[in-house]
């Protein structure tokens, strides 16, 4: 099909995209990498009179750090999260993760805002930034402010976003000490939609105990989502295979996937158990290695 015309402004600085995105008499949508938006432009199930394609904004296309903190544009595309040595080094559950979302010509032009912004349940992105702890940085005509990644995903492809905001930045805190990361995922093919995936941190304290733990769902509920009560089960806890099963046995009451044509919902939640406890396991041997004793 062919997408319903519509005009295309290209601005060159982020206010001159933000006053557009203000205005209230024409429906608008802001392009990025397009990976999402064009398919829903062809389908007709996008039908914006004015389109800003913000490829033009180098100011939204960096990459780097501030007091421990990695600081990623918006407009940074997944290829180069994927290539950066800072974020392997600063922030090695995101480069981990990258890799798994679609092919690479897709990662060529998607968008890390792109992706986080368009709050797919099934996007591997929206649940790293879960358990990192992200925080993103929005600007509309009535300045900027940050909104903590436990307050963006409101509900399927919604977020707290509003209509007349731009995501500028995601900021990601550094891990903490004696702190593993681990991901893993379940797909028909290498590339695509995951059936179910799970992201983790553990923070290993130095007496060998679990002093946090953070776990982040895709394809497994309405949004991508955390399961606080599984990362509850661990804390104070010693890491091992029995704190694993009883908290992945938690994460499989508390999620609530669906069924369709590639998995019914109860073998989500067998995924969702098995996938659990493989990162688990592996993100503890990681806090080991970073110095937290197991």
């Amino acid at each position: 099909m062919k997408p319903p015309q519509f005009e295309v402004l290209v601005p060159r600085e982020t206010e001159e995209a933000v006053e557009a995105l203000a205005r209230t008499d024409r429906e608008v949508k802001v392009l990025a990498g397009g990976q999402s938006l064009v398919p829903l432009l062809s389908f007709r199930l996008a039908r914006p009179d004015l389109l800003v394609d913000v490829n033009a904004l180098s100011a939204l296309t960096s990459i780097g750090s501030e007091g421990g903190s990695v600081r990623i544009g918006s407009m940074v595309r997944q290829r180069a999260i994927e290539r950066s040595d800072l974020v392997a080094r600063e922030c090695p559950l995101l480069s981990e993760v990258v890799p798994y979302v679609a092919h690479a010509p897709i990662r060529n032009r998607g968008t890390v805002g792109g992706s986080l912004a368009h709050a797919d349940p099934s996007a591997e992105l929206c649940a790293a930034a879960l358990v990192l702890d992200a925080r993103l940085r929005a600007r509309s005509v009535r300045g900027e402010r940050e909104i903590a990644v436990a307050d963006f995903f409101v509900g399927p492809f919604t977020t707290a976003l509003t209509d007349d905001e731009l995501l500028t930045e995601i900021v990601i805190p550094p891990v903490p000490a004696g702190g593993g990361w681990a991901f893993a995922e379940v797909a028909r093919r290498r590339g695509d939609f995951a059936i179910a995936g799970v992201a983790a941190l553990v923070v290993v304290d130095p007496a060998g105990t679990v002093a946090e733990a953070r776990l982040g769902y895709l394809s497994l509920d309405a949004v991508c989502r955390r399961v606080p009560a599984a990362e509850a089960a661990l804390c104070g806890v010693d890491p091992a295979p029995d704190a694993f099963a009883q908290a992945a046995a938690i994460a499989a009451t508390e999620l609530a996937p669906n069924t369709d044509l590639h998995a019914s919902a109860d073998y989500r939640r067998h995924l969702a158990e098995v996938l659990t406890r493989r990162v688990l396991s592996a993100a503890t041997s990681r806090a080991a290695d970073r110095g937290g004793r197991t």
